[in-house]
């Protein structure tokens, strides 16, 4: 069976710098009715443990560790018997989190994970969080933000560890280059389109100058 992808929101609370917020997050499962990968672990892992099913999941693969993104990991990891992946330049925010407990493998830049015949490859793109990646599946046509781009603009810049210059340039260079059609299922709200976002790369830095 083709892959698909399949999406859960879970709803919990972000905190970072003393602040709390509550939000909702989007977790993507990929794959086929066999294995899948699971994209951020947020809030609530019995729940992405009854999505994903009988599936194995071959990754809890992360886009940065932000605790809203990560904060079931574990957990889910336990349930599931699957490696949790994170680029070691957020290895400060997952710490946090985790004082006690590492990743279980790295992401880096260009590397592919493959899932039910099809590849996700990781794009690193820095400041909504120092190790913010990306994963890009050419065959669904379909991008996997995390918080680096959303339906109207880059991610959050203003907390710790963050960089507003940083993300345009993630965006500008490794994003908005992809095809116009590709869909972008992002970390919170709705999906977009890279050929929607384009246009207004020049307002964002505006606003964010």
């Amino acid at each position: 069976m083709s892959a698909r992808i399949d999406r859960l929101v879970t709803s919990g609370i972000f905190a970072l710098d003393g602040g709390e917020w509550e939000v909702d997050n989007n977790v993507w499962i990929v794959g086929d009715d066999s294995e899948c990968v699971v994209i951020d672990a947020p809030h609530e892992a019995d729940a992405i443990a009854a999505a994903v099913g009988g599936r194995t999941v071959t990754a809890i693969a992360c886009t940065h560790a932000h605790n809203d993104h990560v904060n079931a990991a574990v957990e889910l990891a336990g349930y599931v018997g699957a490696p949790i992946l994170l680029n070691p330049a957020d290895k400060v925010l997952w710490d946090m989190v985790y004082p006690d407990r590492e990743p279980d493998g790295p992401l880096s830049d260009g590397q592919k994970l493959t899932v039910a015949g099809i590849t996700l490859e990781v794009l690193a793109t820095p400041g909504h969080a120092p190790g913010a990646v990306c994963f890009y599946a050419p065959e669904l046509g379909a991008l996997f933000s995390g918080d680096t781009l959303f339906q109207g603009g880059p991610g959050a810049t203003g907390r710790s560890y963050s960089d507003f210059p940083t993300i345009i340039d993630s965006i500008r260079d490794r994003l908005l280059s992809l095809p116009p059609a590709t869909v972008v299922h992002t970390g919170h709200g709705d999906t977009t389109t890279i050929g929607a976002e384009a246009p207004h790369l020049q307002e964002w830095i505006s606003r964010g100058s």
